[in-house]
């Protein structure tokens, strides 16, 4: 399916005709769409219908599954083929961070944790960690939290303050593009509402792509929503339209829980 993108924004991401396989499996069709800058889009639909496969491809985290692989088509990121020979995965990992479904914080202190992105790109300066350090925790609304117990153990953090503390870390290396797999699934609901303010703030700075199950909150965080289904992309527009007036039945099927 084609989906018409938003022509008012430049599009962070491009996907263009997007066949990807597991081995000789075909996981994910003719998948076409763009994302434009500073806004949220969520990835809905049932287990296994595609949507982390592709949030996956977007890293290339989809490259160390032997056999895996984009076998026609292509995804461009701020204009550049992101399979082409000349992209180095290492650094469009940076640029492109990733919030898993379950906060996964370093066995380290909390300044460690947020600093060690910086520390492996090169910077040893005190003085500059320590601003990295608090703007990153500032920029995820968790520094008035942590900031009298930074060289404390991460592990003492809540859940979802250890959510938080690994959007900080994401964002200390200074990403363009945010990719969140389910951040909120095994967090309670003040938590979760935490997380979502969050990322309606984060989207000032950055290009987020959410996959959740969780329809209420598509609607509440995400500019635009794509519908997937077995592999194919049914239907793409804005949140508001996919949730009050979706073009397909499928779509309106699933958003009002007949099937999925």
């Amino acid at each position: 399916m084609t989906a018409s993108p938003d022509k008012t924004k430049s599009p962070a991401i491009e996907v263009r005709d997007m066949e990807f396989c597991y081995g000789k499996s075909s996981a994910l069709r003719d998948i076409t769409l763009d994302m434009a800058r500073n806004e949220v889009t969520a990835f809905i639909g049932p287990s296994g219908c595609g949507k982390s496969t592709l949030l996956r491809c977007f890293n290339r985290m989809n490259d160390f599954i032997p056999g895996a692989k984009v076998t026609r088509g292509g995804i461009w990121i701020d204009g550049i083929e992101i399979h082409s020979p000349s992209v180095d995965g290492v650094e469009l990992r940076r640029r492109i961070g990733m919030v898993f479904q379950k906060s996964n914080p370093f066995p380290r202190s909390i300044y460690e944790n947020v600093a060690y992105g910086p520390r492996i790109l090169g910077e040893k300066r005190k003085s500059v960690l320590d601003g990295i350090v608090e703007k990153s925790l500032r920029g995820s609304a968790l520094w008035d939290e942590v900031k009298d117990r930074l060289h404390e153990s991460a592990y003492g953090l809540s859940g979802g303050q250890q959510q938080r503390l690994c959007i900080a870390r994401t964002t200390a290396v200074d990403p363009a593009i945010i990719l969140m797999d389910e951040p909120c699934s095994a967090l309670d609901p003040i938590a979760t509402a935490r997380v979502e303010e969050l990322i309606l703030d984060l989207k000032r700075n950055y290009t987020i792509v959410i996959v959740t199950h969780n329809m209420q909150q598509a609607a509440r965080v995400s500019d635009r929503t794509a519908f997937f289904y077995l592999g194919e992309l049914v239907e793409y527009d804005a949140t508001s339209k996919i949730f009050s007036n979706p073009t397909h039945s499928k779509t309106e099927d699933y958003i009002s829980g007949r099937f999925g």
